[in-house]
């Protein structure tokens, strides 16, 4: 995935470490594409995945995805990580129909209003492909 399908924000915090806040208790929900990156990983989708409400999202262990290493706040599969963590802080609001920055990230306020602007399609069409399938089962 190049860098126009990511949102670019430094999530490193003043002590080093990265924030992560986006990574606890995370109902991340998953594309068919992201299943299928991550299990050419070598993870099983039962390691990985569970349905939330119809909709296939990352698994949470501890309070946090699978995949956060804790020690350092960093994604254990950052090159190969969902569209949607790609895509974070931007968010679609199913209510308003529209894309938002999700002010519970705590760098919402880097986030240009450009990027806003130029992945509001990506990131749409994301999150109807999520709601559309969400019934189909992935295997």
């Amino acid at each position: 995935m190049t860098a126009e399908y990511s949102v670019e924000v430094n999530c490193r915090l003043p002590n080093g470490r990265f924030c992560a806040k986006c990574c606890y208790e995370t109902k991340m929900p998953l594309t068919r594409e992201d299943v299928e990156r991550i299990r050419k990983l070598g993870f099983k989708l039962k390691d990985f995945a569970c349905w939330r409400n119809g909709v296939l999202t990352l698994k949470n262990v501890d309070c946090h995805c699978v995949f956060l290493d804790v020690s350092s706040g960093k994604c254990k599969i950052y090159e190969h990580r969902p569209l949607g963590c790609k895509l974070y802080p931007l968010v679609y609001d199913v209510y308003s129909g529209k894309v938002l920055v999700d002010p519970y990230c705590p760098k919402a306020n880097e986030v240009k209003r450009s990027a806003t602007r130029l992945q509001y399609e990506l990131v749409k069409k994301v999150a109807e492909n999520i709601l559309c399938k969400s019934s189909a089962k992935v295997r």
